[in-house]
């Protein structure tokens, strides 16, 4: 029965996508789209196939996977610690709150010149933007996980004798993990987004700079690579964090 329904859900998951490519190879086949401008998928996969193959395109997506995963870990560690201490510290909070008010709705890539400036253009400009742009969804995400966590939990953990120092880790929490976790699957989405684009800015190395490099040059295949390997390392990513949240709410009524 979970394989018939996993099998289901990879199929309708897969659905879209093969919808999108036959409708991107009937409008260059029908001429509705010249080829010069949006070549046909099956060129651009063959094309990804050769840059795949190349060690020059091998260090541009180690490069956008490093900056990735080094501001999406800040974000994490920032978020999910500061969202605990705002929801079970009303000083914290009283400080927390407004700054959030302020600074959540902001689009984060209007700091990225105040960045460039403070941090250079190499890779710190950029991996602070990704934080900057994934912190706040795993904040609130953590904040809202451990302020709904029911009271009797607590109160049942103080009465078998835990110290109330050790509540925080092992009954907060724990109970705010699905929360949290969804928080970073949303952070994760936003800093596929921003690091692409923070590359197509300011880099000489990564994806995003790949794209804008091809698309000078009028490289239409070329410009749709990198387009579609962050859209796979995207969609990589997703799964194995998604993998990661069924072991670690595993316990849970509902995954």
């Amino acid at each position: 029965m979970i394989t018939t329904r996993t099998t289901n859900e990879w199929l309708l998951g897969a659905a879209p996508i093969v919808l999108v490519l036959l409708l991107w190879q009937g409008l260059v086949s029908f001429g509705y789209a010249p080829a010069t401008l949006l070549p046909p998928p099956v060129q651009v996969f063959l094309r990804m196939g050769q840059q795949l193959a190349s060690a020059t395109f091998q260090q541009d997506i180690a490069a956008t996977l490093f900056r990735l995963f080094a501001g999406f870990a800040i974000a994490v560690v920032l978020g999910v610690s500061i969202g605990i201490a705002a929801a079970v510290s009303p000083p914290v909070n009283a400080v927390v709150r407004p700054i959030v008010r302020v600074l959540a709705p902001l689009p984060k890539v209007a700091l990225y010149p105040a960045f460039l400036l403070l941090l250079g253009f190499n890779h710190e400009s950029k991996i602070m933007l990704v934080a900057a742009d994934a912190l706040f969804p795993i904040l609130l995400s953590t904040y809202y996980g451990a302020t709904i966590v029911e009271q009797k939990l607590i109160w049942s953990a103080l009465a078998a004798g835990t110290p109330p120092r050790d509540v925080l880790w092992k009954v907060v929490l724990p109970a705010a993990m699905p929360s949290i976790l969804t928080g970073c699957r949303i952070g994760l989405v936003i800093s596929c987004i921003v690091v692409f684009l923070a590359e197509m800015i300011t880099s000489t190395d990564g994806l995003g700079h790949v794209l804008v490099t091809a698309a000078r040059t009028f490289q239409a295949v070329d410009m749709f690579v990198p387009l579609i390997t962050i859209s796979l390392l995207g969609l990589i990513l997703n799964g194995l964090l998604q993998g990661l949240r069924a072991y670690l709410l595993r316990g849970f009524p509902s995954v």
